[in-house]
């Protein structure tokens, strides 16, 4: 479930790299209250929340999806996008509209949960505890 490598930003991709590999260090689930300053943060059906704790990446932004894995897949969203590794695929374009400033219903019509060959996003999908999580980074 791991991003692609990007192409360098005007501010190159470095620290990018190291932070999409340390994942895991820089994120944190808990409550909405506890997690009140994330740099960026992600809301569960549960209640719970996901944040982002990395240090800054200057010139880069950074978003983070989340989703139970364990979820079931709405049926609407399985006739439509298929079944198979569907939670990985979701919060990935859930996480570049967030970088992109794009509604999702849009992305949806412009590329289904594909990610459009041009974009300069870099990101990372993992397993943290119960959840599947996407950080991704965009210049």
């Amino acid at each position: 479930m791991a991003g692609r490598p990007g192409p360098p930003g005007p501010a190159g991709t470095r620290p990018v790299p190291a932070l999409l590999a340390a994942a895991e260090r820089h994120l944190r689930v808990g409550t909405p209250a506890e997690l009140a300053y994330a740099v960026t943060r992600s809301h569960l059906d549960d209640g719970r929340c996901v944040g982002w704790y990395g240090p800054p990446a200057p010139g880069w932004r950074v978003a983070v999806d989340a989703e139970r894995a364990d979820a079931e897949v709405p049926p609407a969203l399985a006739r439509r996008f298929g079944p198979t590794d569907f939670w990985a695929r979701w919060t990935r374009a859930e996480s570049l509209c967030k970088l992109a400033e794009v509604p999702v219903a849009l992305w949806w019509r412009r590329h289904g949960l594909v990610v459009p060959p041009q974009t300069p996003a870099v990101w990372r999908t993992l397993r943290v505890a119960d959840l599947v999580v996407t950080v991704a980074f965009a210049p």
